[in-house]
């Protein structure tokens, strides 16, 4: 596994403790990297010079916390207690889930302060310069489903309120109308960039904040701790159906670590500390369990008052529980705090599009994951087999992303956090060579651990599409995700030590003791 010719190398520029080198052709325009509120975000994922970023790590508590105020997160803990589970057994799988996905997401948010860039480009480190394509298409493709997901949600709810106020019989043109307003404004957002997002999350915050807490009112007079639950659990037992409440909590969380560097490529090493990144995104994470667990408290006094039965739709059951002068909090966690949840996804997007496809800029690029997005909410909303299938989708796609991520977090502590980030940024300016290169661009390393990983996840994973023969030995639960995830973290140290990495890898930082 050699390393081809080096591209050239630029300016010197600084990724931590270390001296790296620029990207060749990096404008040193400063308006091109202007991330301000009411402008336009130009660069996409372009290597940003430190210089100017102007984030910090509360903006990264603050994105996810905020956006996690929207019934597409909320119905995360709503799910155990549909499953048959009592309240506490539902509030501890909720927990439990949470503080796990914390613990998986913490630590991906310290390449994108290193390589001043997203993550599935920071991953072309260890997966090659071609190879980070799986990170740019992993991303892509959940980001788009989870954003059709919470504009669905959105227009659930608004049926709901039509049809508890209103006494509707048919909500289609409300829906459809809703759906449009959505899409604008979430296109609007994204087009403009990290700085407006991050305010559009913090603008959530208190105000989906003071809806869950008048939740507490409204709601608290059908609430019961002592809920014991339907008494038949939709995965056979009240142990299987915990744990898989549990791991539906951890890969909810797990599987935004993809987009972490999304947001801590606008940080500048110098200036906040590993720790302090680390530490904002473990914070955040646990954060999310609040609205999860607000889903866990209201489905239980929906149930447990009468109001549905645990067949009905969570969120028509929401409505259908609460008065009459709480529809409207219920109506913007749907739809305001839907399209905060919305954005994160479509911005996402929009950076792996011009990833994947160099000629689009960043704008270009949203503008059209923004567009695929509302085309896929329209089609979901006439052939609802559809919106089942994006879930499966995003639940077996959990075997993919999570050794991916296992791979980078391993990956960046093994390299002690060095980057060469011109060479990260070959395949975007479509050259060839640098010490990324690997084999034609593919770090087989990385690479076949990920492949193995996520096959084997896959025979043990359990969904409404198959169920993999592994997963018998675990009476039915999904666990292919965890299983992968284990995988990749014992497969690809190993890799490492019995076919090391040439020490250029390394920069000026001596590579790990390794056996030849």
């Amino acid at each position: 596994m050699s390393t081809e010719t080096t591209a050239p190398a630029g300016p010197t520029a600084t990724t931590g403790n270390t001296a790296t080198t620029e990207p060749p052709g990096t404008t040193l325009d400063p308006q091109f990297f202007a991330d301000r509120m009411g402008r336009i975000e130009r660069c996409g994922i372009e290597y940003i010079p430190e210089d100017n970023r102007k984030s910090t790590p509360r903006n990264l508590t603050a994105i996810l916390f905020g956006s996690s105020l929207a019934l597409s997160v909320i119905i995360i803990g709503a799910f155990p207690v549909t499953f048959g589970l009592s309240f506490w057994q539902a509030a501890t799988s909720v927990a439990a889930g949470t503080l796990l996905g914390a613990i998986l997401l913490a630590p991906m948010g310290l390449m994108g302060p290193r390589t001043g860039t997203n993550n599935p480009v920071a991953s072309g480190a260890f997966f090659g310069v071609a190879g980070r394509l799986i990170g740019s298409l992993l991303e892509a493709t959940a980001a788009l489903a989870f954003a059709a997901l919470s504009i669905w949600t959105g227009g659930d709810a608004l049926a709901g309120a039509l049809v508890t106020v209103f006494h509707l019989d048919d909500t289609t043109v409300p829906r459809l109308v809703a759906y449009a307003v959505l899409a604008v404004i979430v296109t609007a957002i994204s087009v403009l960039g990290h700085a407006n997002m991050v305010a559009a999350q913090r603008f959530m915050i208190p105000t989906a904040g003071l809806c869950l807490l008048l939740g507490l009112f409204a709601y608290g007079g059908d609430f019961d701790p002592s809920y014991a639950g339907t008494g038949e659990y939709v995965f056979g037992s009240a142990t299987a159906t915990w744990m898989a409440s549990f791991l539906i909590t951890t890969s909810t969380i797990s599987s935004l670590g993809p987009y972490a560097g999304d947001w801590t490529r606008h940080i500048t090493p110098r200036l906040h500390s590993d720790r302090a990144i680390t530490l904002a995104l473990f914070l955040g994470a646990l954060c999310m369990g609040i609205p999860m667990l607000w889903g866990t408290f209201t489905a239980t006094a929906v149930l447990g008052g009468g109001a549905v039965t645990a067949a009905d739709p969570y969120v028509l059951g929401l409505v259908a529980g609460a008065p009459a002068w709480f529809v409207p909090a219920v109506l913007y966690l749907g739809l305001a705090s839907g399209t905060a949840q919305a954005v994160i996804n479509t911005y996402g997007t929009g950076l792996d599009t011009s990833s994947i496809i160099p000629r689009l800029n960043r704008v270009q690029a949203t503008l059209v994951a923004c567009g695929v997005s509302a085309a896929l909410v329209y089609v979901g909303h006439f052939y609802s087999a559809i919106v089942a299938g994006i879930s499966v989708f995003l639940q077996v796609l959990t075997c993919f992303s999570l050794p991916w991520i296992v791979i980078v977090a391993i990956g960046h502590f093994y390299r002690r956090g060095y980057y060469d980030v011109a060479a990260l940024q070959v395949f975007n300016q479509r050259r060839r060579g640098g010490i990324y290169w690997f084999t034609a661009g593919f770090n087989l390393r990385g690479l076949l651990v990920w492949c193995a990983a996520a096959a084997v996840g896959l025979l043990c994973s359990s969904n409404a599409w198959f169920v993999g023969p592994g997963a018998e030995l675990f009476g039915g639960i999904d666990l292919g995700f965890l299983i992968a995830g284990v995988l990749a973290a014992v497969l690809y140290p190993l890799a490492l030590i019995r076919y090391p990495e040439s020490e250029e890898v390394y920069g000026d930082r001596k590579p790990a003791p390794t056996a030849r």
